[in-house]
């Protein structure tokens, strides 16, 4: 969700002149509408157990400093 509020502020919002904030609530809703209008579902590619073994990984690090 934050990706989405990042990218939302630095293609929508960031260096925008907004004459209130109906004006700023229209380009949130266009961007939003915009973007929902190619939105592809995200697959997720790593297994349960590449996930743990990388959390393992940084315990170990993480105890060694």
């Amino acid at each position: 969700m934050e990706r989405r509020f990042a990218e939302l502020t630095n293609k929508a919002i960031r260096r925008g002149s907004f004459d209130g904030v109906p004006d700023l609530e229209r380009t949130i809703y266009e961007f939003v509408a915009h973007s929902n209008g190619s939105a592809r579902p995200f697959v997720w590619t790593a297994t349960a157990d590449r996930i743990l073994k990388k959390i393992k990984r940084a315990r170990v690090r993480s105890d060694l400093a």
